[in-house]
């Protein structure tokens, strides 16, 4: 039986992490200058930004059915198989991209005037929201980059491209938030497009260091695409339902900010500190995630089903020795780590007992997450949305009765992490364990 040691899961977990961790801090540097600007920005921002992740992880949906059936192939070692799903997957990014584009410029506006109560946050959150689709044709050629190369094992690559992302977003989001060099102070706009010319940066990127630095005749990637309908179908069969998890998922994500929001603008602008404290937890989950993801789909292919389970426990454990220092120092240093986001005495006040909900919630969800993605893995991506809308139903009424009904003190909302985690983690352990998922075939 074929096995992963601590070391093999952290040395393709790793270059994933920094991927991701550069990636939030896309995220975090626009939260950290726009507290700088003002509470209506840093609220607007969470929710223009929120908004656009729940839009955008349709993309992500597919990119992560791509990346499971490239993981499947690579474990065959049908390696020019690989380059076939990317490019009919690329293609169906182009068009997804073009569609959401299209949608959320025209009827986004309206949307977040249904939703946000504050019509200051809520004009700051469409000069954001204008200026941020734009991105979604450049990081959805970058999703397909990154799922090749995570599929393939190969994400030491995502280390560089993540590097020059962040370091990008960082100087022109400082160039056009408070207009240096000659350029004028565009406030949260200059957030937005900040972020967009940086996912420029991470799609030209990729582009050339596959074309001289990768031997992508290997994967067929030299190959001119024969696009056939039947092998469009086969992925959007696949893909179609982690789509519409993942929007799920980030579409109650955003629920529970339009609730906050009715709590208050300083109750918001504490839960977008909060959030973006609980990314450096997040991401770090996230990448373990993916990679016991990819590992399931390549031992599959492999024919190595018994080394599945070995590889999510110890993938799970992994977790718990990465996290349970962070959260040490940050249940140590609650105000200090709040200070990084804001310097108003009143906001780190309040955001301190919330903190202490997220980072104990993560007991929860660092097994949660790593099992729900190995349900991916084994490409089961229909049971792994049965799982993710039964644990957000809960969540969700939840939401309403705490916040809605009861207008409970914001620590008491942020407990709504367990009512999520924990059924989805149980349900997704229960199909781990049940041998069904051996039979796959895709």
């Amino acid at each position: 039986m074929k096995t992963y040691s601590y070391k093999q899961i952290r040395q393709i977990a790793y270059p994933v992490l920094i991927s991701v961790l550069m990636e939030q801090l896309v995220g975090m540097t626009d939260t950290a200058f726009l507290g700088r600007v003002g509470e209506v920005e840093l609220g607007a921002s969470a929710l223009g930004g929120i908004f656009y992740i729940a839009v955008f992880v349709l993309g992500m949906g597919l990119g992560t059915g791509a990346q499971i059936l490239m993981g499947r192939r690579n474990g065959e070692g049908n390696y020019l198989e690989v380059g076939n799903v990317f490019y009919h997957s690329l293609l169906l990014l182009i068009l997804v991209a073009s569609l959401l584009f299209g949608l959320v410029q025209a009827f986004g506006p309206w949307l977040l005037e249904q939703m946000i109560s504050s019509k200051d946050v809520y004009h700051a959150a469409c000069d954001y929201l204008h200026w941020r689709v734009y991105g979604f044709f450049f990081a959805y050629v970058a999703i397909m980059f990154r799922a090749f190369y995570v599929s393939t094992t190969q994400t030491k690559t995502l280390t560089l491209n993540s590097i020059m992302m962040v370091t990008s977003n960082i100087i022109f989001n400082y160039i056009l938030i408070f207009g240096k060099f000659g350029v004028p102070a565009y406030g949260i706009a200059g957030a937005a497009i900040g972020s967009v010319m940086a996912e420029c940066v991470s799609m030209v990127f990729f582009i050339i260091y596959t074309r001289y630095r990768m031997d992508y005749c290997k994967y067929g990637l030299h190959l001119r695409p024969r696009f056939r309908r039947h092998f469009l179908k086969k992925i959007m069969g696949l893909s179609v339902w982690t789509m519409v998890q993942n929007f799920l998922s980030l579409a109650t994500w955003f629920l529970f900010f339009l609730a906050v929001e009715h709590l208050g603008e300083r109750e918001l602008a504490v839960s977008n500190i909060i959030r973006n404290i609980s990314s450096f937890f997040y991401m770090t989950v996230s990448a373990l995630a993916s990679t016991a993801s990819t590992l399931v789909s390549n031992l599959m292919g492999q024919n190595e089903k018994d080394a599945v389970l070995p590889m999510i426990n110890k993938t799970i454990r992994l977790g718990f020795y990465i996290l349970i220092p962070l959260a040490i120092v940050v249940l140590l240093f609650p105000q200090q780590v709040i200070a990084i986001y804001t310097d108003e005495p009143a906001l780190m006040e309040i955001g301190v007992a919330p903190l202490f909900v997220l980072v104990s919630a993560y007991t929860f969800t660092i097994p949660q997450r790593i099992l729900l993605s190995s349900v991916l893995g084994t490409g089961n991506t229909k049971q792994a949305l049965w799982i993710e809308f039964s644990a957000l139903v809960v969540y969700t009424l939840y939401i309403y009765v705490v916040i809605f009904h009861y207008q409970a003190p914001l620590w008491v909302c942020w407990t709504c992490e367990f009512v999520y985690g924990v059924p989805s983690m149980i349900m997704a352990w229960i199909y781990m364990r049940n041998n069904q998922w051996r039979h796959k075939v895709l």
